[in-house]
């Protein structure tokens, strides 16, 4: 594994994570917040939902290419210390 591609990994990591935390954020305040419009909490609650799943397939695919696309997934490490 290359340091260089896997820093790299680990920022997108963070970003991504970091995102998502502020959308949730974010579609908390909505929901708190008298008068939102229910069409807007529920188009807020779809795309939340709908990025945090994406991303995770993203990220999922992304650390299979930084480890250089092993032949199996068993050979990918935790990536915990990444975050470090």
């Amino acid at each position: 594994m290359n340091d260089r591609v896997m820093r790299a990994y680990a920022d997108v990591e963070r970003a991504m994570q970091k995102y998502n935390d502020v959308l949730i954020e974010y579609l908390t305040s909505l929901q708190s917040t008298e008068g939102t419009n229910a069409k807007t909490l529920e188009r807020m609650t779809a795309g939340t939902k709908a990025m945090r799943d994406s991303s995770g397939i993203y990220l999922s695919y992304a650390k299979f290419v930084a480890y250089g696309m092993p032949e199996s997934e068993d050979l990918i490490e935790d990536t915990d210390d990444l975050y470090a």
